[in-house]
Order: C-alpha cells, then sequence, then structure tokens
C-alpha cells in the first residue's frame, strides 16, 4: 500500500531554509536538542552513492530528538558526515553538543541542497544531502506522530 503524505506536513516536508528556525517560531521561541547517540559506521551504499563518496569510507553518525514547547519529542533527526566531510570549518559539527546543527549550517550562508521525502518506520521523513564550504553530509528528518498532532491541534 502506498503511504499518503498528510497534508499538514506536506509543507514541513519540502520548506527550504532552516527546520531549527522554523520549528522554534512554531513554537513561540522554545526548541532544544537531545542527543541519543553519536557514532562512527561505514557509510551506507545509498547515501555513499547519493554524496558520490566511495562506500567503503567510515562516516561519523549524530543522532537525536528534536523538541518543540511540547513534552514529545517532534522530529528525529540523524546526520551523516562522512570522514571526509569532517574537514576545515565541518570539523566543528562533530563537537557541537546540544546545539541544533541548522544553528551552524544557515548561519550567514544558505548552502546547496538536494532533497528526497521517503516514508520509514518511524515516520515521513525529509533526507536533504547539503554541501556547505565544500563537504558533503545528509541530515534526515523524520517527523513524529506527536507533531502532527501539535500541527492539528493548532490548526483547529
Amino acid at each position: 500500500m502506498q503511504q499518503q503524505i498528510p497534508t499538514e506536513l506536506k509543507t514541513w516536508l519540502y520548506a527550504s531554509g532552516s527546520l531549527t528556525q522554523q520549528l522554534t517560531d512554531l513554537a513561540g521561541g522554545k526548541f532544544r536538542v537531545q542527543p541519543i547517540k553519536e557514532h562512527f559506521q561505514r557509510l551506507h551504499f545509498i547515501d555513499a552513492k547519493w554524496m558520490r563518496m566511495p562506500h567503503q569510507h567510515t562516516s561519523w553518525v549524530r543522532e537525536s530528538f528534536l523538541y518543540g514547547n511540547d513534552m514529545q519529542p517532534w522530529v528525529k533527526a540523524k546526520s551523516i558526515f562522512p570522514i571526509l566531510s569532517l574537514q576545515g570549518r565541518a570539523r566543528l559539527f562533530k563537537h557541537i553538543g546540544t546545539k541544533p546543527i541548522g544553528w551552524f549550517l544557515f548561519q550567514r550562508t544558505n548552502p546547496a541542497c538536494e532533497r528526497r521525502v521517503i516514508w520509514l518506520e518511524d515516520g515521513w521523513t525529509r533526507q536533504s544531502c547539503y554541501t556547505w564550504h565544500g563537504c558533503k553530509f545528509i541530515v534526515q528528518e523524520t517527523f513524529l506522530p506527536a507533531f502532527e498532532q501539535y500541527l492539528r491541534k493548532t490548526k483547529l
């Protein structure tokens, strides 16, 4: 069965710019990042192909939950940085702790971005392949059921 994108999510899945800023605006200035896991792993073939990088390379992966003004997380985020991309200015992404990646990514820049929208087990997901100061990496954002419920509730 083909999943249908809920109307209230379409805008979010295809929006450009900083999701951090957009969520902060929606939540009336509230936003926080809760890191779940940071680890090294080999690039998945499909991600390596999308970034045009050798698939045998290792990547640094950061997984976290993004919260607005709700007790439940709104977004499950996963960032994939090939080791080759953690050079120069992009080194900072490995040490940002609870700061949102978008805060650095969109500060005085508008990075090149390719996007795809897919359905994953946790929900509708947008995957963005960014090129930032010559470095390529993927940011994956899955919009969780609590976010959809919040959108429906605030629309009423």
